[in-house]
């Protein structure tokens, strides 16, 4: 007998234990919102938890241990969860939690300047 890959609404999982931020995720968010730009976090799509949401520009930002990088299944899982959002036209940007750390503004300065050119297109 196969298994069906079954998707529960990151919502419904969510429900009573709403993840808290990373304080990588606040920096990122508080650095962000310095450039004048509108980021939300701990956003739930409907189908998956997403750490930060840009919805100006529709873009989602991941900001990921590094078990995200070094766990086959765990970038598998990864690689599905991104192709979802792409194909509703929402790119997926993964950074590291020690990037964050050591390169704050450099990466708020980046992603700013995407989210400008995004919302002039």
């Amino acid at each position: 007998m196969a298994w069906a890959q079954v998707l529960i609404p990151a919502d419904i999982l969510m429900q009573n234990n709403t993840p808290q931020p990373t304080q990588q995720v606040l920096d990122l968010i508080g650095a962000l919102k310095k450039r004048g730009i509108n980021a939300e976090h701990e956003y739930s799509d409907g189908h998956k938890h997403v750490d930060i949401f840009i919805p100006d520009a529709k873009i989602y930002i991941e900001v990921d241990g590094l078990q995200h990088f070094t766990n086959p299944k765990r970038i598998i899982s990864d690689f599905k969860r991104d192709h979802y959002s792409d194909t509703e036209g929402i790119p997926t940007l993964r950074i590291t939690n020690q990037l964050v750390e050591t390169h704050l503004d450099e990466i708020a300065d980046a992603i700013a300047e995407v989210t400008r050119e995004r919302l002039n297109k």
